[in-house]
């Protein structure tokens, strides 16, 4: 039922509206088909033979990417329901980091076939949603005590490496997937802090440097260190500078001061202007020196040094750099243990400054990195940090390897932490599958009917992953669900030999955390939609 109200009484309840209503199944209906549509979109890019996608904005800027949060973020998506599954792609970016085109594909085959069962077999909405809730319960605890998943109490570095490699499979840089796994691994490792007795890694402390040229092999790693995309602010400056540097940072101005906007000074004796003249250089030398007896060798500012106070840095040997975004000073505050100073006066009006502010770092040095210079700080003894510096031809493939690097990151972080992990290229569906049906077997309720289109529904991540690779879906799929009903729990897909392989045995590993958000999170995605079952669009006022 559908209707235009212009202010007129809606269903006899008082209520008016200006504007349009929708209700029961033809808003279901159009909520269902804007999901799937939404699918359709990113379900080709699936998988480690997946397609990439080419998006073009309305000023011309090109992002070519396989990536699905990344996708579903530059669409202009109008319907509610659509935009719906973008924000289930972008929380499970941001909760897992991988399996963002499983998530909305997962959902969207939910959502259809729950709508079959509304329309064809006249289920109501509040059995489907028992019937998935208990689906989703069932799998989550079949998944955390089967023999599908792996405790790994003593994670090694080919555990990481293994489940590094599998979400980079899927990217642009599948191809040289052992050196960026290593990276990442290495890279997540060097965040490692503990707090309460627990160790996290902060994937925040990960800076991650973007530079054209070279090949992308020539991508560099800093483990506890930090770079900068800037330059000494003069040449006579050092470029190299070791054994314990201290580092200063500065939200604050190096230059003469100057009198504020409105403020005038009548002077009658000309020596009276040098005099003046002298002590505003008097003051800047007095900033300088409160810095250098601190122990600081490097200095960096978010704002101006001037001609000045750059010939008593030089003069002392010290590397300063000015302009520095505040984003990145205070990320190497955090890595070097320093804090910003926006001014050196204390509580009593007097001028110092505490060593105690100071970072710290092995050895700075400034290298010629392309076309540009940058500054690299090594050893850092702050909280854990790691920079990775970029190489690629152009701006497309630093972008679409900065995002594969993330994926792979946030998968080894969630590794470390939850010390679990399962087979990939399908095992995990199909094993549910199995289970679920079983399970079904012995309800004797309505949800039995939405508890098996549920098992159903997870199968569309193998049979996608095979079409993805022109593979025959319906063949491949019935020999894993023969396999795992056989107790074979590793057997997945090797889309790259149209066979069927353990997985396990193969490296093709992924975390337990992120198959258990990604259900959790495409369920409750789908029951959200089918719980609405009316919609009004208040138009706006005249």
């Amino acid at each position: 039922m559908s209707g235009n109200y212009g202010g007129a009484t809606a269903s006899g309840t008082g209520l008016f509206l200006g504007g349009s209503r929708e209700q029961g199944m033809e808003v279901r209906q159009s909520n269902v088909t804007a999901a799937i549509a939404v699918a359709n979109i990113v379900k080709s890019s699936l998988g480690p033979t997946g397609l990439d996608k080419m998006l073009v904005d309305d000023i011309g800027d090109v992002t070519i990417t396989n990536d699905g949060a990344t996708i579903l973020s530059q669409l202009s998506i109008d319907h509610p329901a659509a935009r719906l599954l973008v924000d289930l792609a972008t929380l499970q970016d941001k909760e897992v980091g991988d399996g963002t085109t499983s998530v909305v594909l997962l959902a969207a085959e939910l959502l259809r076939r729950a709508q079959d069962l509304i329309s064809k077999n006249s289920l109501h909405p509040t059995a489907v949603i028992t019937g998935y809730r208990q689906a989703l319960k069932a799998a989550i605890g079949y998944l955390k005590k089967s023999d599908l998943l792996v405790q790994t109490s003593s994670l090694s570095d080919e555990h990481l490496m293994q489940a590094a490699r599998t979400s980079l499979s899927s990217k642009l840089i599948g191809g040289e997937d052992g050196f960026f796994a290593r990276m990442a691994v290495q890279a997540v490792q060097a965040l490692a802090t503990e707090k309460n007795g627990v160790t996290k890694y902060p994937l925040g402390a990960l800076h991650i440097v973007k530079v054209h040229g070279k090949s992308s092999l020539d991508s560099q790693l800093l483990p506890r260190g930090f770079c900068i995309h800037t330059s000494r602010a003069a040449q006579g400056m050092p470029t190299y500078l070791e054994d314990g540097v201290k580092i200063a940072l500065l939200d604050m101005n190096l230059q003469r001061h100057r009198m504020g906007m409105g403020v005038q000074m009548q002077v009658t004796d000309p020596k009276e202007v040098e005099r003046i003249k002298q002590h505003e250089m008097d003051l800047v030398k007095q900033k300088i020196q409160m810095i250098l007896e601190a122990g600081a060798k490097v200095i960096l500012t978010t704002k101006g040094i001037d001609d000045i106070a750059m010939k008593y840095f030089v003069e002392a040997g010290a590397l300063c750099a000015r302009r520095v975004p505040l984003v990145e000073l205070q990320r190497l505050a955090k890595a070097t243990g320093a804090s910003i100073m926006t001014t050196f006066a204390d509580m009593e009006g007097n001028e110092s400054v505490d060593p105690a502010n100071l970072g710290e770092c092995q050895f700075v040095q400034e290298v010629k990195v392309g076309d540009t210079e940058v500054l690299q700080f090594h050893e850092c003894k702050g909280a854990g940090a790691s920079t990775v510096l970029l190489r690629g031809a152009n701006e497309y493939m630093l972008d679409e390897i900065d995002r594969a690097l993330h994926d792979a990151a946030c998968v080894v972080k969630r590794l470390l932490e939850s010390n679990s992990l399962v087979p990939g290229g399908g095992a995990v569906e199909a094993a549910l599958s199995v289970f679920l049906q079983e399970h079904a077997c012995t309800m004797n309720s309505r949800e039995q009917v939405a508890f098996l289109e549920f098992a159903d529904a997870v199968l569309v991540i193998p049979k996608q992953l095979a079409i993805n690779a022109g593979l025959d879906s319906s063949d491949l799929v019935a020999q894993l669900r023969s396999h795992h009903a056989q107790g074979k729990y590793h057997m997945g897909l090797d889309l790259f030999e149209g066979t069927l392989r353990d997985n396990l045995a193969a490296g093709v590993v992924e975390p337990a955390i992120s198959k258990i958000k990604s259900l959790r999170f495409a369920t409750e995605a789908a029951i959200t939609i089918l719980r609405i079952d009316d919609r009004i669009t208040v138009s706006k006022r005249q």
